[in-house]
Formats: C-alpha cells, sequence, structure tokens
C-alpha cells in the first residue's frame, strides 16, 4: 500500500523527523519496504529503490497565466505570459494541448533557468536535463510550464499541470510547498487489514506518537424525496453479505476530477479515471472501504422502468455476466453476485458489470457500500484470476461498521466535486449487527505473557487510542474491542499482543526465563536423517528441496517410452495452481532431474541430493503413506579443475565407482550389516546392464546406476549422468541402536596377495564374501587392486587379484600361520567356487 504523507498528515499530526516514523511503523508490524520521494531530498539508509530529483525552492515556482497568444512561426506553439512573483511577468514558449489561444487565469507549475527536469533521449530513454535557454522558432526561451513527467510524478506528459480548487496557492510559491511529497510503500500483513484505509493508518500512527487523530466529518445535503421510491435491497444469505448499504445521486456532472484528488490517487498508485470512478477509489484509499457507483437510469431501464431491485445472491446455474474488463465469465454457485430483476449486474467485492457502468452520459448514480464474506470473495477473485484494490481489502476482511460513515463521504465528495443531488433515507441493510466484544484483561496475564509489567496509564492509553472501549477493574480492565478490530480474535492475548507492539519491543527489558530449560528428549529418526544429511554433504554433495507436487507427465518421463508409462494412482489436487503441480509425487528424481538440467548450463561439476518424502496412496485409506526417500545424482566432473592439473590433461567425469563409493561411506558410516551391490536391469530409468540394487541382509534399500539414455534425452540431460535412489525408512530402521569398536592391534600386520581365475559372470563381491568367510577373524582387510581378463586365460573367465592383509590384537602372527590361513582361503574358493588360483592351479 501506498501511503502519500501529506494525504496521511490531514488526519494526524507526523513527526518532524518523519524517519523516525518509518522506523517505528516496521516495528509495530507494519513494515516499510520502500519509500519514494517527489520533490524531495531524502536523508540515507531509507529503503529507497530511486534517487529523488530535487525540486530546487527559487527554480520550480507557481505561476498565474496571465494570457494565451499564438506563437508568430509555429502554428502548435503558444506564447504564455506568466505571473510568476518576480516584478515583471514572463513569455513561455510551450505546445501544451489542454490549453488554448485566448484562456487565462489558470495555474501552472513554472521551471526556471537552470532547473533540472526529467525528458526522453532519443533512445527512449529517461534522463535528467538541466533548462538552458534556447530559441523556439525564432523566439528566445528560458522557462517551462512542466508536466507530470518532467517533475517526476508520473509519465503523463500529454499536458502541463493545471492546478485548481479553492486553496490555489499565490504566483511565486516553490512548487515544493505545494506538490512535493514523501510515499511509504508499506506491507501491510493480513491480520492488519484495517490499515489499508489511510484512517486506519492514522489511527496506529496515533497510538504509537500519542499525537491527536483527525477523522472526516461528512455532511451534505439531501433532497426530501425518501430512496424507498427509488431503490429496494434484498440480501438472500447474511453469512455472504452481512450490510448493503445503497444511495442515490442525481444529476451528476460527469467530468475530470479536481488536480488535488488525481495527484493524491497517482501517488497512491491508482490512474484517474473521472470524478465518479475517482470518488470512489478515494474513499477507499482513505477508509479501505471498497464502494461501486451503477448508473441507475441503466438500472431502471432493466427493471422495465420500475424500482430497481438489488438481490445478493450467490449465482445460478448458466448465468453470465460481462466484466467492466470486457470478458465474459460463466458463474458458478460460489459466486456471489449483485443481481437485479434481469441477472448480475456485478461480481460482488471483486468487479462491476459492463451493462451498469458509468458512462459519460450517466446522470443519475446508485451508490454501493457493503460488506461480504471474505472467503466468498477470496474464492471468486482466484477462481476468476480478478485481483483488483477492492478484492484485496475484501479477502482480508471488512468491517460492516465502516460501511456507513465511508458512504457519507463518498456522498459528499459526490456533492461537491459532481454537484450531484443526493436521495434522502439511505436504503442500509443490516441483518445481524454485531453483538459488543467484552474481554477480562488481568493485569498479571501482561506479566505473564510479556515477562515484565507495564504502567498501568501506559496499557489505559494505548487501548485507548486504538479505540477500544476501557473500565478499570480490581485486578486489571474490561475492554470494550471496537467493531472494526476483525482480527480480535483471541482475547487477552491479542490485546496484549496490541499493547506490546505498540508500546515497542524493543522497549521490553531483557532477562533470562525464570524456568529451568526441560531435558531435551532425543529423537533418533529425525538425529539419523540429519545424520544422513551431515555425512552427504562432508562427502562434497550439495542438498536441494524441491516441489513435493509434480504431475503424471513428469514421472512418466522416467521411463524410456512414456507414453507405455503404468498408470499410477496418485494423490491429487482438486484445485491445482498449475497442470505441472497437479499430483504429490511418488518419487524424488524428476525433480532432481529439473535441478540438474536447469543448473547443468552454469556448472560443470555438480553433485546434489535431496532428502524428502513421496506420496503414496493406500486402498481403503483416507491418507496415502508417506515414506521418505534419498536421492543422488552426479553429472559432469568428477571434480572442479586445479592450478596443478597437467597441462590439456582431461578430468576424468564421475562414473559408477564414484556413486558407489559414496553410498558404501554412507552406509558404512550408519553402521549398517554387509552392503552387497547386486546387478539388475528391472528399474525403467537406469541403463539395463549399468544398475545394481542395494542390499543388506534380506532387505533391499534401493538401487542405483546410470540414468537410461532416453530417459537422459527426455529430461535434455546428457548422457553419464548417475543416479540412486533410496528408501530412508528401511535404511534407517536397519542402524544398530549400539555397534562395537574394533580394538587397533598394538602387533604388526601380515600381507599377501592372492589372484584367482573365476567365470567371468561371476561377481566380484560374491568372492570377496567367500575370502571374508575363510579369514575370520584374522584377515581385517581385504582390496580388490586388479581385474584381468586376456591370453593366458581359460575362455570365459577373468582373473581377480585381492591384497589380503592378516592380523593379531594379541599376538605377532608367525609366517607359519599367515600361510596356514592363506591356505584355508583358497581351499574355500576352490571347493565352494571352484576357483583356480593363480601361480598354483594355473601357469
Amino acid at each position: 500500500m501506498r501511503v502519500p504523507l501529506s494525504w496521511l498528515r490531514e488526519y494526524v499530526s507526523l513527526p518532524a523527523d518523519w524517519p523516525v516514523l518509518v522506523e517505528r511503523l516496521s516495528r509495530a508490524g507494519l513494515e516499510v519496504t520502500a519509500v519514494y520521494a517527489y520533490g524531495l531530498p531524502l536523508p540515507p539508509g531509507l529503503p529507497a529503490p530511486q534517487a529523488p530529483l530535487v525540486w530546487e525552492r527559487d527554480q520550480i515556482v507557481i505561476a498565474r497565466i496571465l494570457r494565451i497568444a499564438r506563437h508568430p512561426n509555429a502554428d502548435k506553439l503558444k506564447l504564455v505570459t506568466v505571473d510568476y512573483g518576480a516584478a515583471e511577468p514572463k513569455t513561455v514558449v510551450t505546445g501544451a494541448p489542454n490549453i488554448e489561444v485566448g484562456q487565462s487565469g489558470q495555474t501552472v507549475v513554472l521551471g526556471l533557468q537552470g532547473c533540472r527536469y526529467f525528458s526522453m533521449d532519443k533512445e527512449g530513454r529517461k534522463s535528467i536535463t538541466t533548462l538552458e535557454p534556447r530559441s523556439l522558432r525564432g523566439i528566445m526561451n528560458d522557462a517551462m510550464c512542466m508536466s507530470e513527467f518532467e517533475l517526476g510524478l508520473s509519465d503523463d506528459h500529454e499536458g502541463i499541470i493545471l492546478l485548481d480548487g479553492e486553496d490555489v496557492p499565490p504566483p511565486g510559491t516553490p512548487a515544493a510547498d505545494v506538490l512535493a511529497d514523501i510515499v511509504l510503500e508499506i506491507d501491510v500483513l493480513p491480520n492488519m487489514a484495517r490499515c489499508l484505509g489511510l484512517l486506519g493508518l492514522a489511527r496506529e500512527v496515533a497510538a504509537l506518537t500519542g499525537a491527536p487523530l483527525r477523522l472526516p466529518e461528512p455532511s451534505y445535503q439531501v433532497s426530501s424525496q425518501p430512496l424507498s421510491r427509488h431503490v429496494r435491497v434484498t440480501i438472500e444469505d447474511p453469512a455472504l453479505c452481512s450490510r448493503y448499504l445503497a444511495a442515490v445521486i442525481r444529476d451528476v456532472a460527469i467530468g475530470p476530477s479536481p488536480y488535488w484528488m488525481q495527484h493524491r490517487l497517482r501517488l497512491a498508485g491508482m490512474r484517474p479515471i473521472n470524478n465518479v470512478v475517482d470518488i470512489t477509489n478515494y474513499v477507499m484509499l482513505e477508509y479501505g472501504q471498497p464502494l461501486h457507483a451503477f448508473d441507475y437510469d441503466v438500472l431502471c431501464q432493466r427493471a422495465a422502468d420500475q424500482i430497481p431491485s438489488i438481490v445478493i445472491r450467490s449465482a445460478r446455474p448458466g448465468e453470465m455476466l460481462t466484466t467492466l474488463d470486457g470478458q465474459h465469465r460463466q458463474l458458478t454457485a460460489e459466486t456471489l453476485v449483485i443481481a437485479d430483476t434481469a441477472g448480475p449486474i456485478a461480481l460482488a467485492g471483486v468487479m462491476g458489470g459492463q451493462q451498469t457502468e458509468v458512462s459519460p452520459q450517466t446522470r443519475n448514480l446508485l451508490l454501493e457500500a457493503a460488506a461480504f464474506d471474505l472467503t466468498s470473495i477470496r474464492r471468486t477473485a482466484r477462481h476468476f484470476n480478478l485481483f483488483s484494490e477492492a478484492s484485496t481489502r475484501f479477502s482480508r476482511g471488512v468491517s460492516p461498521v465502516q460501511v456507513l460513515p465511508a458512504a457519507q463521504r463518498a456522498l459528499e465528495l459526490f456533492q461537491r466535486l459532481a454537484r450531484g443531488r443526493v436521495v434522502a433515507e439511505l436504503v442500509d441493510v443490516f441483518p445481524h449487527p454485531p453483538e459488543p466484544q467484552l474481554v477480562n484483561l488481568p493485569r498479571r496475564e501482561i506479566g505473564r505473557l510479556l515477562g515484565c509489567t507495564l504502567p498501568d496509564e501506559s496499557v489505559e492509553r494505548i487501548l485507548r487510542a486504538l479505540d477500544f472501549g476501557v473500565q478499570a477493574t480490581p485486578d486489571g480492565w474490561q475492554v470494550l474491542v471496537p467493531p472494526s478490530r476483525l482480527d480480535i480474535q483471541c482475547g487477552e492475548a491479542d490485546l496484549i499482543e496490541e499493547i506490546a507492539r505498540i508500546y515497542g519491543y524493543d522497549r521490553l527489558p531483557e532477562r533470562l526465563l525464570p524456568l529451568e530449560l526441560p531435558p531435551p528428549h532425543p529423537q533418533r529418526d529425525l538425529d539419523l536423517e540429519e545424520q544422513v544429511r551431515d555425512l552427504l554433504v562432508a562427502m562434497g554433495l550439495q542438498e536441494v528441496i524441491t516441489y513435493a507436487l509434480t504431475s503424471p507427465e513428469a514421472e512418466a518421463r522416467l521411463y524410456p517410452s512414456p507414453r507405455y508409462a503404468p498408470a499410477l494412482d496418485y494423490v491429487r489436487l482438486l484445485n491445482p495452481m498449475s497442470p505441472e503441480r497437479a499430483v504429490l509425487r511418488q518419487t524424488l528424481l524428476p525433480g532432481l532431474f529439473a535441478v540438474l538440467q536447469h543448473n547443468r548450463e552454469h556448472a560443470d561439476s555438480l553433485a546434489l541430493f535431496e532428502l524428502g518424502f513421496v506420496y503414496l496412496p493406500q486402498a481403503g485409506a483416507e491418507l496415502p503413506a508417506e515414506p521418505r526417500r534419498l536421492a543422488i545424482v552426479l553429472a559432469g566432473r568428477r571434480r572442479p579443475p586445479a592450478w596443478d592439473d597437467p597441462p590439456h590433461a582431461p578430468i576424468p567425469a564421475h562414473d559408477f565407482f564414484d556413486l558407489k563409493g559414496i553410498l558404501e561411506t554412507l552406509l558404512a558410516e550408519l553402521h549398517l550389516p554387509t552392503v552387497r551391490f547386486e546387478a539388475t536391469s528391472e528399474v525403467p530409468w537406469l541403463h539395463p546392464k549399468r544398475a545394481a540394487r542395494i542390499e543388506s541382509g534380506s532387505a533391499c534399500l534401493g538401487t542405483c546406476g546410470e540414468l537410461h539414455p532416453r530417459v537422459a534425452e527426455h529430461w535434455q540431460l546428457p548422457r553419464g549422468v548417475w543416479v540412486a535412489e533410496l528408501d530412508l525408512e528401511t535404511m534407517l530402521a536397519m542402524v544398530p541402536e549400539r555397534f562395537a569398536y574394533r580394538p587397533i592391534s598394538p602387533f604388526p600386520p601380515a600381507k599377501r596377495d592372492i589372484a584367482v581365475v573365476v567365470p567371468a559372470d561371476l561377481p566380484a563381491e560374491r568372492v570377496a564374501q567367500e575370502i571374508r568367510t575363510a579369514g575370520t577373524p584374522l584377515l581385517v582387510r581385504l582390496e580388490l587392486f586388479d581385474l584381468y581378463t586376456g591370453p593366458g586365460l581359460p575362455p570365459g573367465t577373468k582373473s581377480l587379484a585381492f591384497a589380503l592383509t592378516y592380523q593379531a590384537v594379541d599376538r605377532t602372527l608367525s609366517d607359519k600361520e599367515v600361510t596356514r590361513w592363506h591356505e584355508k582361503i583358497e581351499g574355500r574358493l576352490r571347493h565352494v567356487l571352484g576357483a583356480k588360483i593363480r601361480g598354483k592351479d594355473l601357469a
């Protein structure tokens, strides 16, 4: 919300040092996200998106036009003679289209020689220029009548500024005293919706600073004819519309708003249209109460020249409405509409209808002021993707008590600025006025929640400044909540929050909690999950977090032929924001692949992991199963380049053994029982010849391998992407509560090698398993260091060479003892696997 300080100053006096107010508002829950200056300098340290153009007081001044004559050498130029407070008038050359030859008396803004102003360069870019004397078609010109664009007030450069109204400043007045302003951009949170109007914000400022609050007191004259003869109003469901007020204004003169109103609307971020629309927008910004004006004569035509009957109801099947933006909209039963006997005329609280909009030919108006159900308005705005200033306020909650004062303020402005006649007796349908809300506020509860006591006078001052009624009681206060405070739902806790917010959180004393901290309760499952993260990060991987929402099409791309992907049952969203976020995921891989695809152009080495939930529907159950999964992906070079790399030597890419090493290290650090990698071709997104199941005991922990080339193409990924996905629930369930450490032996180890010839299709892990079985307990280390296939071996075989380390914890092993254990291992390999020992069974 944009707040011009000059407008806010009408309702409450602001501190001379206004940047202090910026800080106090932010601390009170009204964060000032940006500060814009128009014609004034900005102190340093404020969140200013751009440097301001400062209007020099003696160079940009107010002037009054004395006469306008034709330029002798140009049809489109005029000679404007102005009084700008100097001893002699000045003649200025201008081509402004909004003044005519022969006119006089208008008040303009005059820029004199040396002033700085905005202009457009040849490339169409906005830049700052210094005004210098120059000849315009033979006449020397050293001043100019300024437009809003040139002063930086807006992008409008179609005409010069023409000031009007009753309080036009005299010639020579610095323009900075009239038009310069500071505008605060405030982030208004949903629980502070009352501050979406300047009066609500002014009340907050008054409470923060102690300054008095000045509220408008609307007054207008009414005709003697009662309004009941002009319109009838019916509310079908008070739960959807708690109050609806209608007023008729006759004989309005449609035209532009006065400049002061246009100026304020532009500073507040709204575009002036005409006096009728501008008045409704002005009151909405002032009170936070959206208003809407209908063409009353069109309503009479739709009612066949009978008294129009306004009905607030839900839309009926098949009804359509063409809204002000020209769109034809199909209404649903959940859409709240304003209707008459001929059908809908507006989307309640969101947008009016095109047929009843105000036009230049409009002479009679029906003014609407209402309070609608915030959930209904939010649903309608989201359904039609219509988010406006009005729907923003209604969807956060508009109190029905502010309907009448806002309508009265608008009627005053209609009479004053559009010369309208207000018909007597407003139609105000208010079925269920809110009951008074009384809250007991014990003094001790303030101390309990804030940790300190506050002076009684401070508590009472703050509450009264915020419009609460306060009655002292022996142990505290009885507080009457104003009906406008829809956010007070939790009684005394909400009141104490308001007191602390205005008193200042920074003023509350700091102290330690008086209670002892409770003993921590370890959560083993979460601790293990965090340990997994720490281990992977320590190995150089980076964690990513992706959306749990995906689409069936994205998961189908995990299959080489997506069209033949199995039809899975998903947990679906009833109203997804987009088709790409329509279901809950059943695997982490699509999100991880999307991150990889997005980042691979910016990094030549990627090692990523994600730990998160997947969502699997359960037959007969209301909620899905939500097991955790761990996914890892490696792509690109094994490591980044280093300064001491050999010249022109390529850095090897990630391969299966990088992924296998990460998994082995992770599982070993978690002390899982013996882990095996078994070849598999059953995982559709993995290469059928380069994939493995990860097993421990009889449990399958997951799968790993190279991404299938066709799947890589679907995701626009290069070949050589290595992927693993593990069932974290199964993996963590196998982590032992306790594990034994093996003592470090003080005795020297003995090392032997063994080369084994086995069938080519026998996994090396199977050989290693038999070596460990036979060598326990003296075999403490086993490493595969060579694989050989080729001449010298029988066909269909391979040679595996292992390094074996023997060591005892209580003695030094003799050569004879080591030889005996080594031969035991050789015998088991021959007997169980039919292996040949190179150097003994084969030459």
